[in-house]
């Protein structure tokens, strides 16, 4: 399954720049997508999980210097950080040539490790497109797509597995993938099973706001280990913390972030939620719908917009507030997981305190109509689509 609006992205982005970093979670589908793009060009494609591959980089300098007319494609990158020092002389070296876009494409499974890695050596050199799994505008359309999206989360051997056992297997073979092999990449070294235990108290916590300590107690670790646990799993994309949306409106705000795992497939999997019917019957099951439609609709929202959420001491809340910029301004969006929206007082107190562009409450439904004025309910597809356009 390849990624338009991605390959387009990235495609843009070489046409700017010398070097672009594909940055997503394993399995996302960089490599597919890369490949994609190697196939409409002069390319060299070097896998550095492959020890091969690696061996031809024992002089990086004088390699690379003989693929200068090719696109070098290095995937999993972190497995040889050093390479980004060797990469920027080739990058100035070219420039004086006259090779000053499209020189080499860098795939990694971690934002921040490439960040931190190219950052330093890399600046002004170097563009960053991130692929995150499936969207809900990439699939097909039907209630049963988002359904199946939803339960199976984005990730494209999830998503199009012959089954939902299959669906799961795979989902906890990559979570196993992950403990075992690709966190002790990326971080300290620390047992799989705490960061296990850590990864379900989140999930089965999923949107709720983080209290470090309370965790820290079940894991019989400090409040900062904690964190620092956490951070790691925000660097390989795969919990995302949501920051309280701050402003000057009177109110005592709610000043914890919120966190939900980012794929709601490996939400269900560490939960042990192998089916809709099973899903259906757990405490999770709407704040894993919440959660799903925040990462949907942020997959698909500009670059230039910040994510927050509202809430007050009093419980005025709203579950995601979009500050777009431009002329579209703050958009504030409620979910439900029902086909008829009921939005809190809270809700409508909230829209008092924010006074947004436009207000929304995502239902479970395809139907989009007026609640109150200024306030409609919609379909996350259709709530999506007007997003992206934005």
């Amino acid at each position: 399954m390849i990624r338009r609006s991605t390959l387009e992205r990235v495609n843009h982005a070489l046409a700017r720049q010398a070097a672009v970093a594909l940055i997503g979670p394993r399995q996302a589908g960089k490599t597919t997508l890369a490949l994609e793009i190697a196939a409409t060009r002069p390319s060299l494609y070097l896998d550095l999980e492959a020890r091969e591959d690696r061996d031809k980089l024992s002089d990086p300098a004088l390699f690379l210097k003989r693929h200068e007319d090719k696109l070098v494609i290095l995937d999993e990158i972190h497995r040889v950080p050093e390479l980004f020092q060797t990469l920027r002389g080739l990058i100035d070296q070219g420039r004086r040539k006259g090779l000053r876009t499209g020189r080499f494409l860098v795939l990694g499974s971690a934002a921040i490790e490439l960040l931190r890695q190219s950052g330093e050596t890399l600046a002004g050199r170097i563009e960053y497109v991130e692929l995150e799994p499936l969207n809900i505008l990439e699939t097909m359309g039907t209630s049963n797509d988002t359904d199946r999206l939803w339960l199976r989360g984005g990730f494209p051997d999830s998503y199009l597995a012959n089954d939902d056992a299959d669906s799961f297997a795979f989902r906890r073979s990559f979570i196993r993938t992950y403990l075992e092999r690709d966190v002790p990449q990326f971080g300290p070294r620390l047992p799989a099973e705490v960061l296990e235990r850590l990864w379900t108290m989140l999930a089965h916590n999923q949107g709720g706001l983080l209290n470090a300590s309370r965790l820290a107690s079940g894991l019989s670790v400090s409040a900062p280990t904690v964190m620092s646990y956490i951070g790691l799993l925000m660097d390989l994309l795969l919990v995302r913390r949501l920051m309280p949306y701050h402003a000057n409106v009177g109110k005592r705000l709610v000043k914890s972030p919120r966190t939900y795992l980012r794929d709601s497939g490996l939400l269900h999997a560490l939960l042990g939620l192998r089916d809709a019917d099973e899903l259906a019957g757990h405490p999770v099951v709407g704040k894993s719908w919440e959660g799903f439609v925040i990462e949907s609709l942020l997959a698909v929202a500009p670059e230039r917009a910040r994510a927050s959420f509202y809430a007050t001491a009093a419980g005025a809340e709203i579950d995601l507030v979009l500050e777009l910029g431009g002329n579209q301004g703050r958009w504030a969006i409620e979910v439900k997981r029902s086909l008829v929206a009921k939005p809190t007082k809270g809700f409508y107190h909230s829209l008092e305190d924010l006074n947004p562009a436009k207000a929304f409450v995502v239902t479970a439904g395809e139907d989009r109509y007026p609640l109150a004025e200024g306030v409609e309910a919609i379909s996350l597809r259709e709530l999506a689509q007007e997003i992206a356009r934005s």
